[in-house]
């Protein structure tokens, strides 16, 4: 079951997205909640606009650094965080040329078989809790 959006603007923000990146776009954003939910020490995630592209902050703990989902220039679906942390780094490190990396800012997916679960709960943990 699909949770429901935060707002209408973050609503209109996926349904702009072409399809197949609408797809993975929400298979990201479950992840999300899925890993905030099973870490209690990041509190409420808040689900917002930043730059236009759906944002998810951890703003009772603030624990975690923003973790942003958008469409890449090539298509597919991003799961990008903030260029000053070292969140994309050590995810590259930690499973080196596995998956297509954007500088210190994004993991790019260019189909849903891309997306794999149990690799990315550990990126979007490490956001979470960049803070702790």
């Amino acid at each position: 079951m699909m949770r429901p959006f935060a707002n209408d603007a973050v609503k209109a923000a996926f349904e702009a997205f072409p399809p197949d990146s609408y797809a993975m776009a929400l298979t990201l954003r479950d992840l999300i909640f899925s890993v905030a939910w099973d870490t209690p020490e990041v509190g409420q995630i808040e689900e917002t606009l930043k730059w236009g592209q759906p944002s998810y902050l951890t703003p009772e703990t603030k624990s975690g650094s923003t973790l942003r989902i958008g469409v890449p220039k090539q298509g597919g679906a991003a799961l990008f965080a903030h260029c000053a942390t070292d969140i994309i780094a050590t995810y590259a490190s930690t499973f080196p040329g596995t998956d297509q990396i954007e500088g210190n800012r994004a993991v790019i997916f260019t189909t849903a078989h891309d997306i794999v679960p149990m690799r990315l709960r550990l990126l979007i943990y490490h956001a979470l809790t960049y803070h702790l």
